[in-house]
């Protein structure tokens, strides 16, 4: 069977195989770094009304029944929905604008004691700690400089957790491995316990990003989107604000996994870190020539060279999502 690629593939259930290598070399950025800067320049922007016919009514994910939207009065009004629509997923903003039902997610966590102070990671090869926000615990692998120095607090208060394993991240792990007890590690889980809900056990977090890049070639995008959903449905019952990104790659040739993405952070109403359009901005889309693994450079976001490479520009627009929804969330 032909693969989507074979460079980051483990196996992930027992009839599928794949083969995994790790994250490679940097490929030399051949373009300048003005539409980085315009890209990473605004932390959060207002997706543009959409306009009157394409109106759709704002779908609530709901924890338990306090989450339920209020019954209107008879004269109130609808509040209007001003949303990019999901096919419009390439101009919605690398970093999210936070929802009141994300709030509400939030919020309702807290009271059934989840840790504010905390966030989980669930992906493949692309978010393991050494490479994926890692080196944001240890100041010499990073600098904000003048224009990210506001990311600093953020940084601070999850000092200790970007550093941090995830049970739900491993090479090769995708949206179907998170869900196998089979695929979870037995020295920390549970008998039948899944890779998503040891890490939800072990780490009680208020926040989960989630990015998953990794699939089988030929399968739908929809049957990619119905485990994606499963996994929405278990750390939003967590009590967890989801963060879903979009991937830098299009392998599967028609971006129909992110487009599956973006649909489902609109159907859920919760933030979306669009990664995509942050990488389609670098050199060669911030990718190496085997156009899945990142383009490699130091951490330093007050360099112009490192904001041209696919991995720096990935932790500060991920640091950058989780800085925003944690403000937001918090009030």
């Amino acid at each position: 069977m032909k693969k989507l690629h074979l460079s980051c593939i483990v196996s992930t259930i027992v009839i599928y195989s794949m083969l995994l290598n790790g994250c490679g070399t940097a490929y030399p950025p051949t373009a300048t770094a003005q539409a980085v800067a315009q890209v990473l320049e605004t932390r959060v922007q207002v997706p543009t009304p959409v306009s009157p016919t394409q109106t759709v009514e704002k779908p609530t994910v709901t924890l338990t029944d306090t989450l339920q939207p209020a019954t209107e009065q008879p004269t109130a009004s609808p509040t209007p929905d001003t949303r990019l629509l999901p096919d419009r997923w390439m101009e919605w903003p690398v970093v999210p604008v936070v929802s009141e039902n994300a709030k509400k997610i939030y919020q309702k966590g807290l009271e059934m004691g989840t840790n504010p102070r905390a966030f989980s990671k669930v992906g493949d090869c692309q978010n393991v700690r050494d490479f994926f926000l890692g080196p944001l615990d240890d100041p010499r692998q990073y600098r904000l400089g003048k224009r990210y120095e506001y990311l600093k607090p953020t940084i601070d208060y999850y000092a200790g957790v970007w550093s941090r394993t995830s049970l739900a991240v491993k090479g090769g792990f995708n949206v179907a491995s998170v869900l196998s007890p089979m695929m979870a590690d037995p020295k920390a889980c549970q008998p039948n316990e899944t890779p998503l809900l040891c890490e939800l056990r072990l780490n009680n977090p208020s926040i989960v990003i989630i990015s998953m890049e990794t699939w089988w070639a030929k399968r739908p995008a929809d049957l990619y989107g119905s485990y994606l959903r499963q996994i929405l449905d278990i750390v939003i019952q967590h009590g967890a604000v989801p963060i879903l990104g979009t991937k830098a790659d299009n392998l599967e040739g028609d971006n129909s996994i992110n487009s599956m993405i973006a649909q489902i952070a609109y159907d859920y109403d919760i933030p979306l870190w669009n990664f995509w359009a942050a990488a389609h901005a670098l050199p060669d889309g911030g990718l190496q020539p085997d156009g899945f693994h990142l383009t490699v450079g130091f951490n330093y976001y007050d360099d112009k060279l490192a904001l041209r490479l696919g991995w720096p520009v990935r932790n500060l627009t991920a640091l950058q999502a989780i800085d925003a929804v944690r403000l937001a969330v918090a009030g």
